[in-house]
């Protein structure tokens, strides 16, 4: 299961992990959220052990979504060792968010 991250937690999950990270920004409200929020679901059990993914609600924590400048969601971010090596906006099929996630295994 995908990790809900939080302005609290985001540096500890994230910004410190030892492995590569997805994070999924989406919102309740978001359609193509909806859609998308299936396979990082997916992504989180396939990958789990070799990386970490997690979503972030950006209604519920606006800290995080400022300092990325999240403007559209959903919007998927590749993080490694604390930086973004990567990133997707808007809805895509599982294979290209697996792909981005591979290249950083």
């Amino acid at each position: 299961m995908a990790l809900e991250i939080t302005d609290a937690n985001f540096e500890e999950l994230v910004l410190k992990s030892d492995k590569p990270v997805l994070v999924d920004f989406w919102a309740e409200w978001c359609g193509p959220c909806r859609m998308v929020g299936p396979v990082v679901e997916e992504l989180a059990k396939e990958y789990d052990g070799k990386a970490v993914v997690g979503k972030v609600n950006v209604d519920y924590n606006p800290g995080i979504s400022m300092k990325f400048g999240i403007r559209n969601i959903p919007a998927l971010l590749f993080f490694k060792n604390g930086e973004i090596v990567d990133k997707q906006i808007g809805a895509v099929p599982k294979s290209i968010l697996a792909n981005k996630l591979n290249a950083q295994v």
